[in-house]
């Protein structure tokens, strides 16, 4: 039971932290994917 415990410590830190960025990359993401359809379509008015 001791075992199962410390491996839930050892492990929830890694988990929160990969969450937290997966969240924050998320945001990020859709900023980059709005980014780029402006960019393309300012390059589709240059043909």
């Amino acid at each position: 039971m001791e075992d199962i415990l410390s491996s839930i410590a050892n492990m929830g830190f890694p988990i929160v932290v990969a969450s937290f960025m997966l969240l924050r990359m998320e945001s990020k993401m859709e900023e980059l994917n709005e980014t780029l359809a402006r960019l393309m379509a300012a390059i589709e008015q240059l043909k």
